[in-house]
């Protein structure tokens, strides 16, 4: 309460956390849990085959690049630490860019959400009087579902980038952060290309140059004709105003420089303080993503120039669950990312199941731990966000390989906490409880070994294995087995006869062992002193 000048009071509201992104709108949640998406993708075999042959490649060749850089474990302490100092200052920084793209000659438009961020492509779009625009590849965009949002009121979005194309042109969706399509072969791509291109020669066939210039040459023509293009941006620079984008393939850069209206959507946490900062992440994102010494085209540009470029210029500052992400103490390490894909190709479990299982635009490791993050996991029973922080084995190569040192395996065990703490009462969580009270208690922790020995024993058969518990312990032996109880336990053994004497030669071992070095040490000091005089 807050006292107002004529006597009374003045509500100021209470407390609440930054909004995440609206339930329902863009590409944030998937319609089935983790669970269950993944068993339907880990029965198409082609699926895994083309999984397992991409992610090997661009592995080997990560690893050669990054192999070669002797201060490349300094470059990734600079790349988090400049990415740290950037969500702590976040907010001047964000403003700091928006006068500097102003004073330059672009416009900056605030997005609280996708919901909004659509709403202001979609009239800047309609104020040029164009029904059209050519985007390039924008993990914003997908994220905040913008083609959808377009075609609802008239408007065709032509993806440009070759793997999005392939992906549009099925009626798919992008299944991996660098390579949207990874999860289509190229007899795929090709029936694709003769279905969805107008006019493409039937008889195209499968050879990747073909494939590529029957892509060209129907992208051509949009490149030419299009007025307004829709961009993502991987940099801001806060300092000039610069934004940057870097790809592999030249259309984007098509995008960037012909049409007359150049509108770029960016995420609030892809802001760097300096355009120095550029000399780390331009090393960093290439070898960790494509397993390139540097990207083949990175596109720069800092407002309007007359006479060179888009006459119009929009920036979208898109917020969108973020900074109720950077409102988490620990969560927020997730908005360092920058998209690199790393952590994919190294996950086993993605490496298996797919970029569809996780039912977002962001998959594997860091779509496990930023999808939470900016969509939540528990807005809804049985919300399928939920599932994700358990869509990891936790063995760490993620963490080993992410190029601005994301500790996502400890962000998908605080995740897992944060679900449990909403989840309120569970068989799961009595049964730990009931643990924890047996455990505490020394007595009756021996007495529930015996007892369960018997029973775990009987159940297991003779092959010595429990494979099926029952509930509400079935979920554990869904995916593994358990050896039987044996019939002694180790507590039993130590206090047996066989126990004390197992111990003892044990400390009889140790301390000839200690005496051996000993002697060592004096024969070694002899030798010195022997050299010395």
């Amino acid at each position: 309460m807050n006292s107002s000048p004529a006597g009374g009071s003045t509500f100021l509201g209470l407390p609440a956390v930054p909004p995440r992104s609206p339930y329902g709108t863009g590409n944030l949640r998937g319609d089935r849990t983790f669970p269950r998406a993944a068993h339907d993708e880990l029965g198409n075999d082609q699926l895994r085959r083309n999984l397992t042959r991409a992610t090997r490649t661009i592995r080997g060749k990560r690893l050669a690049v990054t192999g070669e850089l002797p201060d490349w474990e300094q470059l990734r302490e600079a790349g988090a630490a400049i990415k740290t100092d950037t969500m702590n200052r976040l907010p001047e920084l964000l403003e700091q860019l928006e006068r500097k793209v102003t004073e330059r000659g672009g416009t900056v438009h605030w997005a609280r959400d996708g919901v909004e961020a659509n709403e202001i492509v979609t009239r800047l779009v309609e104020a040029t009087g164009s029904d059209e625009v050519i985007k390039v590849k924008s993990m914003a965009t997908q994220e905040i579902g913008l083609n959808e949002h377009l075609e609802s009121r008239g408007i065709a979005a032509h993806e440009t980038d070759l793997a999005e194309l392939i992906v549009q042109l099925a009626g798919d969706k992008p299944s991996h952060i660098l390579v949207p399509a990874i999860h289509r072969n190229r007899e795929e791509i090709r029936d694709i290309f003769r279905a969805g291109i107008p006019g493409v020669d039937p008889g195209l066939d499968a050879v990747p140059a073909h494939l590529a210039a029957a892509a060209r040459a129907y992208l051509r023509e949009k490149f030419m004709t299009v007025p307004v293009a829709v961009s993502g941006a991987n940099f801001g620079i806060a300092e000039t105003g610069t934004l940057s984008v870097v790809e592999s393939e030249g259309n984007g850069r098509m995008c960037l420089t012909l049409p007359r209206t150049l509108i770029t959507v960016m995420g609030i946490e892809k802001v760097l303080p300096r355009y120095q900062d550029l000399e780390v992440f331009l090393q960093l994102l290439p070898r960790s993503s494509t397993g390139e010494r540097m990207n083949p085209y990175t596109s720069m540009w800092t407002g309007v120039t007359p006479g060179d470029g888009p006459e119009e210029f929009h920036l979208v500052l898109l917020d969108n669950g973020r900074t109720a992400a950077l409102a988490d103490r620990i969560g927020r390490e997730a908005l360092n990312c920058i998209r690199c894909s790393a952590c994919l190709n190294v996950c086993p479990v993605y490496e298996r199941t797919g970029g569809h299982s996780y039912g977002s635009t962001y998959p594997g490791p860091i779509g496990a731990v930023l999808t939470p993050q900016l969509a939540g996991m528990d807005v809804a029973k049985n919300d399928p966000n939920s599932s994700l922080p358990y869509a990891s084995s936790l063995c760490g190569a993620c963490f080993d390989a992410c190029p601005v040192k994301i500790d996502i395996p400890s962000l998908l065990v605080e995740l897992r906490h944060q679900h449990t703490e909403q989840a309120g009462t569970t068989a799961e969580k009595l049964a730990m409880k009931a643990a924890a009270a047996v455990m505490k208690r020394p007595a009756l922790y021996t007495a529930a070994q015996k007892a369960a020995g018997g029973p775990g024993r009987l159940i297991a058969g003779r092959d010595g294995v429990v494979s099926h518990l029952p509930p509400p312990f079935d979920g554990w032996t869904d995916s593994r087995d358990l050896p039987a109880p044996p019939r002694q336990t180790f507590r039993s053994w130590l206090a047996s006869e066989e126990g004390a004497a197992t111990l003892r030669e044990a400390a009889e071992e140790g301390r000839r062992d200690r005496d051996g070095n000993r002697d060592g040490d004096r024969d070694g000091n002899r030798d010195g002193n022997e050299e010395t005089r």
